[in-house]
């Protein structure tokens, strides 16, 4: 029976939790709101609300917990401080045995469409990218500093039932046209979540992995896949010399960045098969469990 804390308990995290209480292990959560501990308590999970950004903190983790570290960092700057936080009440007595850390594809930055496996080197263009290759490279160093083992899983857009941008598609908010569309990646919450215990489990320490469905495709394609089996209409489309005016600046830094990700040594060192290696085969899904 493993020691668990999950930090950042939310709609991955609540489903790490539940899989792992069925095998058996001991979990625990730390929120950010009253409200989020007594929702994971109602469902079963034993959870205390932190704010991370209120140092200095408590002892967090206890001595060999396996640490799910999914809480994200502040919405503005180039570092995490909540990291650097958490990682200040984890020493001494308490430090955990191994943190794994949701990371984002992202810090690759601008690949230009070209295929990026793990050896690609980091470059994050945009802060919320710079933000999450500070979290990595603090991880880095606590390992270094303690002995504690690191693991990396670099996630690229999570879908999944009840986490579907149906509203964008109501709101008939606007794409780039598709010749012009970079290339986006995505993995179903079913197979992170499998991958994130995978690596929790049998990762080797400081191991690193693209966690996606290694089917790169286009917004466009996600978006009109989803309309069809939404029964909405598509997105409407503009030229990218119109994206600036049309898209929002969250959207448009999207836009502005195109890779196709390998996820070979995630499914190959940890023995994984995609219960979702498509969208044609995830996004359906999605629907059959909302019904």
């Amino acid at each position: 029976m493993a020691q668990v804390l999950i930090v950042g308990c939310g709609y991955t995290g609540r489903r790490i939790a539940s899989k792992l209480k069925a095998r058996g292990d001991r979990v625990r959560a730390l929120v950010r709101s009253q409200e989020s501990a007594r929702a994971l308590a109602d469902a079963g999970i034993s959870a205390v609300a932190v704010d991370l950004d209120r140092p200095p903190l408590p002892e967090l983790a206890q001595s060999g917990d396996r640490v799910f570290y999914l809480a994200p960092p502040p919405n503005t700057g180039a570092t995490d401080p909540r990291m650097r936080n958490f990682l200040g009440a984890c020493s001494g007595a308490a430090r955990p045995e191994r943190i794994l850390y949701f990371s984002t594809t992202g810090v690759y930055g601008d690949c230009h469409g070209d295929w990026v496996d793990e050896s690609w080197p980091a470059n994050p263009g945009v802060d919320r990218a710079r933000r999450r290759r500070d979290a990595e490279e603090q991880l880095a160093a606590w390992r270094r500093e303690t002995g504690g083992e690191r693991v990396i899983l670099r996630v690229a857009g999570i879908y999944g039932p009840h986490r579907l941008p149906l509203d964008r598609l109501r709101k008939r908010l606007p794409l780039v046209r598709e010749e012009e569309a970079p290339f986006t990646n995505r993995i179903h919450v079913d197979d992170l979540v499998d991958a994130a215990i995978a690596a929790m489990d049998n990762a080797p320490d400081d191991a690193l992995f693209n966690a996606c469905d290694g089917h790169p495709s286009t917004m466009n394609d996600y978006f009109d896949r989803l309309a069809d089996l939404a029964g909405l209409e598509r997105a409407p489309v503009v030229p990218l010399s119109e994206a600036a005016d049309a898209l929002s600046p969250g959207m448009l830094s999207y836009m502005r960045e195109s890779r196709r990700l390998s996820n070979r040594r995630l499914v190959e060192t940890l023995g994984l098969t995609l219960r979702y290696p498509t969208l044609a085969d995830g996004l359906p899904a999605c629907f059959e469990h909302s019904r």
